[in-house]
């Protein structure tokens, strides 16, 4: 590989003034920039972009910190590809550091991007407690937000989404069209979102004096065969329910499957909804009913935010994105006996 010296050779000037002209910091003569270029382009040299970016201070990358266990589905390549997309709109490049399998490792993948120099970073903890993220977001130089989750003491630096309200919505729109009897289908009980619906499916039954079933939830992994699982372990336990929600669309679309199989006509014996209406919710069959949870706009309002404090801006106010049951074909008002 060519060096800055040997490009300095060709153009008959010093290293120091090939580094002038490549950062554009002080006065080299317009001649000089001339035969600096015309070396750099006849041996082909190729600046260090990483070390150039650091003596300007900035490295125009903003990074993003994700466990691997999202890596599997719909919703996290609909969050990766807006997060990618805006950050480019934006003029940078998205660095994304896997938060692996716990709350150490995902400090390890923050530890990295801030080694890496990201002028800004993007965490979308599970394992990471809020007193430990408030403490990152305080200690660090770098302007960080925290993705799905809510901070105490740094409400400006996290975009959430209200899970157990959403869920407490869902379950309530079933219970209003006639529906007592409700199945749940959990997710991962280690993530922070699948607690967070499971309490919200209890808060529901609990506001309309419904008692709360144990064997009418089910564990499920956030994949559709766990979905598919889940309605299985439900038979087999031969518990009467004429609705069912699952925590997220997956989930649900292999609960709707599993139904099928069984010889269970949804929605006109049970009733079933998911979470995050995935883009081929609409076409399922039936066309599944889901809680939509507004990723695009938490994530255009997380990379705004962060660009927004790289320019010396600060933010006091928090935000919320409220989720929107969608009711589609998979719904229905329990009939009467």
């Amino acid at each position: 590989m060519t060096t800055m010296l040997e490009v300095a050779k060709r153009a008959g000037v010093s290293k120091a003034t090939v580094s002038r002209v490549l950062s554009g910091n002080g006065y080299v003569g317009q001649e000089t920039k001339d035969r600096v270029f015309k070396a750099i382009e006849e041996s082909g040299y190729r600046p260090n972009l990483l070390a150039r970016n650091l003596a300007a201070k900035r490295t125009q990358t903003l990074g993003l910190v994700v466990t691997n266990t999202l890596y599997h589905g719909v919703y996290f390549s609909e969050l990766l590809f807006h997060a990618a997309r805006m950050t480019e709109e934006k003029g940078r490049q998205l660095i994304l550091a896997d938060g692996k399998h716990s709350a150490d490792e995902e400090r390890e993948a923050i530890q990295y991007l801030l080694d890496m120099r990201c002028d800004a970073i993007i965490i979308y903890p599970r394992f990471l407690s809020v007193d430990e993220m408030d403490e990152i977001v305080e200690k660090q130089v770098q302007p960080i937000m925290v993705l799905n989750r809510r901070l105490r003491k740094n409400s400006s630096h996290c975009v959430w989404s209200d899970h157990k309200a959403s869920c407490q919505d869902a379950v309530s729109q079933l219970i209003e069209m006639g529906h007592r009897d409700i199945a749940f289908i959990t997710g991962s009980l280690d993530s922070p979102t699948g607690i967070e619906r499971l309490s919200g499916y209890r808060e529901a039954l609990a506001q309309h004096g419904i008692p709360l079933r144990d064997e009418l939830l089910v564990e499920g992994k956030w994949t559709p065969e766990s979905g598919a699982a889940g309605v299985a372990t439900l038979l087999a336990r031969k518990e009467t329910f004429t609705a069912l929600v699952a925590s997220n669309d997956d989930m649900a679309i292999g609960a709707l499957k599993q139904l099928h199989n069984s010889g269970i006509a949804s929605p006109g014996e049970v009733s079933v909804i998911g979470f995050d209406d995935v883009s081929i919710a609409p076409y399922t069959v039936p066309s599944l009913s889901s809680v939509r949870i507004p990723v695009t706009e938490m994530i255009k309002e997380t990379i705004s935010r962060l660009i927004f404090m790289l320019d010396g801006g600060e933010f006091t106010s928090q935000q919320a994105f409220p989720g929107e049951l969608i009711l589609r074909d998979s719904v229905a008002a329990k009939a009467h006996v």
